[in-house]
């Protein structure tokens, strides 16, 4: 399934942007105000350059001691962030995303430009059913590939007991 046809892609709500040169408790406010858990850091194109989560303001503002009216986006975004496309398959970035221990993936368009911001939450709470469906399917294959030694055993063993019986009798 790619993340254009996920429900919630479709309803998302469009991420806060901010440039670099922003106050983090700016960003910070309207963070806490929208129940927002990161910002896009973009350049004037509105291209990404970076994204700010709430793990980032913990390590590297409050950690550090540093003040967020004083220290801007861009002094504490991570950089060189994963990006997906909307054609992209869930369940592979959804791989990637578990593996690599991150929880916001940013969907840009051609451009560059971000269009959505994508959890973990966002896959999983979707894909669970996609998965068990999955599983379903493959089970009854694979019992309706096998039927046929499965009813072989039964006969054989319908025809054990059968034996038994009519010898012990």
């Amino acid at each position: 399934m790619r993340i254009r046809e996920r429900k919630e892609f479709m309803n998302k709500p469009k991420p806060l942007a901010f440039p670099p040169d922003t106050p983090v408790s700016e960003a910070v406010k309207q963070m806490s105000e929208m129940n927002y858990g990161s910002v896009v850091v973009v350049d004037p194109q509105n291209k990404l350059l970076g994204i700010v989560t709430e793990r980032d303001l913990m390590k590297r503002l409050i950690n550090q001691g540093r003040d967020a009216h004083q220290t801007m986006l861009g002094d504490i975004m991570s950089r060189n962030v994963k990006v997906a496309h909307a054609d992209d398959n869930v369940v592979e970035w959804l791989q990637i995303m578990s593996n690599e221990r991150f929880r916001r993936l940013p969907v840009v368009d051609n451009q560059g430009r971000v269009t959505a911001i994508m959890t973990q939450g966002d896959f999983v709470s979707y894909t669970w059913p996609d998965m068990i469906d999955h599983a379903r399917d493959v089970t009854r294959a694979t019992i309706s590939s096998n039927l046929q030694f499965v009813l072989i055993a039964a006969g054989i063993l319908i025809y054990t007991v059968i034996l038994i019986a009519f010898l012990t009798s």
